[in-house]
């Protein structure tokens, strides 16, 4: 087993974020591209927001897949697999002139950028010791985050300066840059033991997880919970691109490092939720998200800057403490929980925006406000239930 602070435990962790990195920055690449691509295809704001929501769509339909699959085949070669798969469809998508091939090719991606995220940790179970798990963990969630902001930097200022497909060709040498690095440091599987495909047993456990009332609330926050928060970033690109604000695509790469705000309160959800219960943080996150996105409706560029950093913190307080709670929770097949929740975090991403867009069509960016915060109401609502379920169930030693 790969221990704390030895060399193979830094190449393993080093490789993994880099993986991270990699996967993250192909999903959100194209969200600073999208008034870009409107110009560039004449298509609606919807439409173009498509090249985004069916990766996360595809994603999200493939997480489960991969985790059966590596219990079968191993851990190491269907992340190297997945990851070249990336890469291909990256480097294809940077040479396409059409946009229904872009969306196709982004769904192909979408499948492949699955691999990693359903497999990574369980690869460090299967080769760390849980001393040095714990410690992986955190520094390989770290390259998620690097991964979306910097996804979002390279569409920005890339894209800015030298057009959609010149990012796409950007990120195609960062993947490539990133899979030799993976390929040279991950080491061989030596913890894995290979088990049969059990179909019934699978899906016994996933129908035991969705009936499970305090899992599916959970399962519920989360998923709506960034049904808004990922859209509204999607909608205020076209605010900021017009005028009075008219910003540039560099500009609107920028605007993504108000995620910085979400690591700081990932770091407090922690503490939080073992002070004042998870249930709790989960409801005062949505709390602090509705506050921000009511902020935006002042209308300055600082106002909307500012809003979308209270809405970062508050999404990212509540996303951790439901992630976490779900693993506790979950009684058996920990894996597939919290595989069952990234399904639902993720298809919350793609549908998102064929909710909000009416509200666009009808009312502009004040539309988006109400459809969020009508969203986001509901989601205290499910906060508060999830709270007495809890109270309810612990009282008579359920749970």
């Amino acid at each position: 087993m790969i221990d704390v602070n030895t060399p193979a435990y830094w190449r393993a962790t080093i490789a993994l974020v880099l993986g991270s990195f990699m996967i993250f920055a192909n999903i959100w690449v194209t969200q600073p591209l999208l008034p870009m691509l409107v110009n560039e295809f004449s298509i609606t704001p919807l439409q173009s927001a498509t090249s985004l929501t069916i990766t996360t769509f595809t994603l999200g339909l493939s997480l489960l897949v991969y985790g059966v699959l590596s219990d079968a085949i191993g851990r190491r070669v269907l992340m190297i697999a997945t990851l070249t798969g990336v890469l291909v469809t990256t480097a294809g998508i940077s040479f396409v002139t059409d946009f229904q091939w872009l969306v196709w090719l982004r769904a192909l991606q979408g499948v492949f950028l699955a691999g990693l995220p359903a497999m990574a940790v369980a690869y460090m179970g299967d080769e760390f010791t849980p001393h040095a798990l714990a410690a992986a963990v955190g520094i390989y969630i770290s390259g998620n985050t690097l991964g979306g902001i910097g996804g979002r930097l390279i569409g920005g200022f890339v894209g800015g300066e030298f057009g959609w497909q010149s990012a796409f060709q950007a990120m195609a040498l960062i993947s490539l840059i990133c899979l030799i690095a993976f390929i040279l440091l991950l080491p061989s599987s030596r913890g894995f033991s290979p088990r049969p495909l059990q179909p019934r047993v699978i899906a016994s456990q996933l129908r035991a997880h969705v009936t499970h009332p305090i899992l599916l609330l959970c399962f519920l926050i989360g998923g709506l919970n960034f049904f808004i928060f990922i859209n509204l970033y999607s909608y205020v690109t076209f605010i900021l691109e017009a005028e009075p604000h008219s910003l540039s695509t560099h500009a609107l790469g920028l605007l993504f490092l108000t995620y910085l705000s979400g690591t700081v309160g990932s770091a407090f959800s922690g503490k939080w939720a073992q002070r004042f219960g998870a249930p709790t943080v989960m409801m005062l996150g949505t709390c602090i998200l509705i506050m921000g996105t009511l902020t935006t409706l002042i209308g300055s560029l600082t106002a909307i800057i500012l809003g979308l950093l209270i809405n970062s913190f508050g999404f990212f307080i509540c996303h951790s403490s439901a992630s976490g709670f779900v693993s506790r929770t979950a009684k058996q097949a920990k894996a597939s929980a919290s595989s069952l929740y990234l399904v639902f975090y993720y298809l919350g991403a793609s549908t998102g925006g064929l909710y909000l867009d009416p509200f666009w069509q009808a009312m502009g960016w004040s539309g988006v406000v109400v459809g969020a915060v009508l969203v986001s109401s509901f989601v205290v609502f499910l906060t508060y239930q999830l709270q007495r379920k809890v109270s309810f169930e612990r009282q008579f030693a359920v749970i």
